[in-house]
């Protein structure tokens, strides 16, 4: 099972469609769940990363193997993503990725990751980059199925 849990929603019906394009040819290769926590408005940072923490939190269990987004994390190609995904899930049957919303990710749940995944040092809008992790899971359950796609 693998869930994704962000901070904020989706607004852009462009952007729901691809989301759940995804989803559905996931479908195939493991039960997905996309959790939306409230993105906090205009509070000091530090508090508003604290409120959204504690909605990740409820959210997130013991056994989950948590990976954060993070600009600062590291990156993969598709292929090591994909071997990571296969590794992890040896021995996890929960993957758990974190998106924090615009102010980024409290420590607590930076604490919890066992992985500190970036995407790229580029700045994504946090809606946009929904599409794209999931893309890059579909991408690496292909490749670790040996189904044409990743080329």
């Amino acid at each position: 099972m693998i869930k994704i849990i962000t901070v904020g929603t989706i607004k852009e019906k462009y952007l729901k469609d691809a989301i759940e394009e995804y989803q559905k040819r996931l479908q195939k290769y493991t039960n997905i769940e996309l959790i939306e926590v409230k993105e906090e408005g205009l509070l000091e940072t530090e508090k508003a990363m604290k409120l959204e923490a504690e909605r990740i939190e409820k959210h997130l269990e013991d056994k989950d193997y948590v990976i954060t987004l993070e600009i600062e994390g590291k990156e993969y190609t598709s292929l090591e993503f994909a071997e990571e995904i296969r590794r992890i899930q040896i021995e996890n049957s929960r993957i758990s990725f974190v998106i924090g919303g615009s102010y980024g990710l409290d420590e607590r749940i930076k604490n919890r990751a066992k992985i500190h995944l970036s995407f790229s040092k580029m700045t994504f809008p946090h809606q946009l980059f929904r599409v794209i992790l999931l893309e890059q899971i579909y991408r690496a359950f292909k490749i670790n199925h040996n189904e044409s796609y990743h080329k």
